[in-house]
């Protein structure tokens, strides 16, 4: 497999704090964990393995020096609710995925650390002062940065050149909608498209959406990282393929589901890179001072198959870049 590695802001090689260095302790600490999809779902199970096996890496091993407490809140669901319950056991550190659960932890505790993995916007969304200095309880692991919108939109366009409009579908209330329909504006002007924002909460709002962007023709759709959207995701790459849509997608899971294409990072690796921030404010660090790191590692995953029936000629130069081609 070929991978595509960019550095940004923030090496993966931190240099961390002298005082989380040291071997753990046998005495049982505490790790609360937050996430935003279902107990079952396939992709919840892929990152909770990442977690464990990154703990298990730094020398953490459940049942014997680290207790784990774990609450699941599919698409903001009870997250609230979830978040009170997990600080009212104190834990030691508490692992977020997802900016609906990061949110909800902020609002209850501002003492007990916080480990973000899936956070898009932490700045924005007022979980960190800056990336280099959270200044807070919380830090952890940016998303993704700002110009992905504009990969994604150059993706769909390379994928589909007749592309003119393309539906950005997400749920504000579970993702950073806005951030990326922002960062979506300079770049879908120079590639000639028009981003249509679609908010959706529900099945019901996904069913409806899509069918109305369909009515026109040339659309296409971006589907940035959403619990909301990751539910649905058989729903959603069901009526892309019923409406002839091409798709870029931030999550792999939609391409394994029947989509079209994803570009980004993999969130088993972004749970195993979080493993390494709780190991070190387990050893003394301070969500304060761990710089918050951005992404290193992008993928793209490609359905020919998908590609095929919905008429689309690949260009050789994209199968020869894609680091996972599905027959």
């Amino acid at each position: 497999m070929r991978r595509r590695e960019f550095v940004g802001l923030v090496s993966s090689a931190v240099v961390w704090p002298l005082a989380a260095r040291g071997q753990p302790s046998d005495r049982v600490r505490r790790i609360g964990v937050l996430v935003g999809l279902a107990e079952n779902d396939p992709e919840m199970k892929r990152r909770l393995a990442g977690l464990r096996e990154g703990l298990e890496k730094l020398g953490w091993s459940e049942g014997r020096n680290v207790r784990i407490d774990y609450r699941f809140a599919p698409a903001g669901s009870q997250v609230q609710v979830l978040a009170r319950e997990l600080v009212a056991l104190e834990p030691d550190v508490i692992l977020a995925q997802s900016t609906p659960a990061t949110a909800a932890l902020k609002r209850e505790t501002s003492t007990i650390p916080i480990v973000f993995a899936s956070v898009a916007d932490p700045i924005g969304s007022g979980f960190v002062t800056s990336l280099s200095r959270p200044g807070g309880n919380l830090t952890g692991l940016l998303q993704y940065e700002e110009g992905i919108t504009g990969k994604w939109l150059a993706l769909l366009k390379e994928i589909a050149p007749n592309i003119t409009r393309a539906a950005l579908l997400a749920n504000p209330k579970t993702a950073a909608f806005d951030y990326f329909l922002r960062s979506a504006n300079k770049p879908a002007i120079d590639l000639s498209i028009e981003v249509v924002p679609t908010p959706i909460e529900n099945a019901t709002d996904i069913e409806r959406a899509i069918e109305g962007f369909a009515r026109e023709p040339n659309g296409g759709l971006i589907l940035p990282p959403d619990t909301t959207t990751v539910a649905h995701r058989d729903l959603i790459t069901a009526l892309a393929a019923r409406h002839g849509l091409p798709a870029v997608y931030a999550l792999r899971v939609f391409v394994a589901a029947g989509g079209l294409v994803f570009y980004g990072t993999d969130f088993a690796e972004l749970s195993r890179q979080g493993a390494s921030y709780v190991d070190h404010i387990l050893r003394g660090a301070k969500a304060a001072d761990l710089p918050v790191q951005l992404p290193t590692k992008f993928e793209t995953v490609l359905n020919l198959k998908t590609a095929k029936a919905l008429g689309l000629t690949v260009p050789q130069g994209l199968l020869v870049a894609a680091d996972e081609v599905i027959e």
